[in-house]
């Protein structure tokens, strides 16, 4: 056992954990892997986050401080931003393009879609700054449904999804407080909100890694503009401290696969009682979740395997997962992509080869702004929503989402369920009910962990083709 490798021993560790939660959930042994075994699954990510942040601040310090010519900053920056920007408009553009070919939103009871539109409706008219559907029906005054508008006003029901969100009620008014926020934001809010007021209350802080990234690059570029001699101390410091950290990560990496263990046993616990009840949660939103299922699987095993290994010779198909399977199962269990970061620094440097100063910058920028899978999610959401309640999106409107999930991803925060938020915006830009976010709770934290899978993989593929396309990638590398 001792002899396998860390991906087999953490696929290990994701399938008993399975295993358990299944035999835990048909014993009635859950409220026991709640409270007993769950809690070594927070212990994990509490110290996978509390590792991430001073390793992001001391490795961006140490490898920009160690740059020759600054100015290879803004070159190494713009290459990392339009590799980034590239990779979420193909996920928003995939997604897309799946979901309007498969509509699952129409593989649901017409009966119920039919309701569901006459309730959208009702909630338009109740709300005037929302604009009026733009494929040109109007339920509400056609003569063939005017039974069915007066049961929903006789019943007051105004909308069907804020009954449904009314069992989540809490959770909907805390995502849509969040989204007004960030909607009333003025256009330069994004850069405002780069600059920490305090950098130590931006450590505590889970919107705060981009404030950790610009402090770092701000230190790290003053440390290579002053003389060597003046700062040698510093430097000799923060290569040091980082050493540290890096040793942290590979220590608590050891024990990943029992901590993926209790992880999985203790999300698939929360989630429901019996076996029946875990299957049960995919029944109505199957097709959604299918339809999702194969625009994140292909990003994963076909998109960005094949960029690498076409423009990177010496790295496989094969051992493209070899590489980063680590980080890739990591992502699975935490659902984080800041969670993820020291892993994904480690296998970036150490077997794919990326220098220190690259990986350090490119990886933590990545974490934050480069949420390939929480971006199609988003689209592929958003349409089946509409497709659920008959609403047919204009070809402008989907451009708009293009847009939207594009520039909200950059704001959405490397922590689980995150995405909610964002998409949130994303229905109301194109004049949807944000409440509607409701209806996919079931199963968004299952959906949530292969996202983050496709979130790390697209961070480090970055980094690859930004170390590739400076000459930098090491031929020597560790498996």
């Amino acid at each position: 056992m001792k002899k396998l490798p860390l991906h087999i021993k953490i696929i290990i560790g994701l399938a008993l954990g399975i295993v358990w939660a299944f035999l835990s959930s048909y014993m009635g042994w859950n409220q026991f892997t709640i409270d007993w075994i769950d809690p070594f699954g927070k212990i994990f990510i509490r110290i996978l986050k509390a590792i991430a942040v001073p390793l992001v601040l001391l490795s961006i310090i140490s490898g920009v401080s160690s740059l020759n010519d600054i100015s290879n900053l803004g070159r190494l920056g713009a290459k990392t931003l339009g590799f980034y920007l590239t990779t979420t408009v193909l996920a928003v553009g995939l997604g897309l393009l799946l979901v309007n070919t498969i509509k699952p939103g129409e593989f649901v009871d017409e009966n119920q879609r039919i309701s569901n539109r006459i309730k959208y409706e009702l909630w338009v008219n109740e709300n005037p700054d929302v604009p009026k559907p733009k494929d040109g029906r109007s339920f509400l005054t056609d003569p063939q449904y005017a039974e069915r508008v007066a049961a929903a006003l006789g019943e007051g029901e105004l909308d069907s999804l804020k009954q449904a969100a009314n069992a989540v009620d809490e959770r909907v008014e805390k995502l849509s407080q969040s989204a007004n926020q960030t909607v009333d934001q003025g256009p330069l809010q994004f850069f405002v909100d780069m600059v920490p007021e305090n950098i130590f209350n931006a450590f505590g802080n889970n919107g705060g890694m981009l404030q950790v990234i610009f402090f770092a690059l701000f230190f790290g570029i003053t440390l290579a503009l002053l003389p060597n001699e003046k700062v040698k101390g510093v430097k000799d410091f923060i290569d040091g401290a980082n050493e540290v950290i890096l040793k942290m990560v590979d220590l608590t990496m050891k024990a990943a696969p029992f901590f993926v263990f209790a992880l999985l046993a203790g999300v698939i616990a929360k989630m429901a009682d019996t076996p029946a009840e875990v299957f049960q949660i995919f029944k109505g939103l199957g097709w959604y979740s299918l339809t999702l299922m194969a625009g994140l699987l292909f990003m994963i095993f076909v998109l960005y395997p094949l960029v690498v290994s076409a423009l990177v010779k010496r790295i496989t198909y094969k051992k493209f997962f070899e590489y980063l399977s680590p980080a890739q199962f990591l992502a699975f269990s935490t659902s984080s992509s800041a969670a993820t970061l020291p892993v994904t620094i480690e296998c970036v440097e150490e077997n794919v080869g990326v220098p220190k100063e690259t990986a350090s910058f490119v990886l933590p920028i990545g974490a934050t702004v480069n949420m390939d899978g929480t971006s199609m999610y988003q689209a592929v959401a958003v349409v089946f929503l509409a497709q659920l309640h008959l609403v047919d999106l204009s070809f402008a409107q989907q451009l708009t989402i293009v847009l939207t999930a594009t520039l909200a991803s950059i704001g959405s925060a490397a922590v689980p369920s995150a995405g909610l938020v964002m998409m949130m915006i994303v229905l109301t830009s194109v004049g949807l009910n944000p409440a509607w976010v409701a209806i996919i709770f079931p199963v968004d934290r299952i959906l949530d962990m292969f996202r983050t899978v496709v979130n790390v993989t697209g961070d480090a593929t970055v980094a690859t083709l930004v170390a590739n396309s400076e000459g930098q990638l090491k031929e020597e590398t560790q498996s």
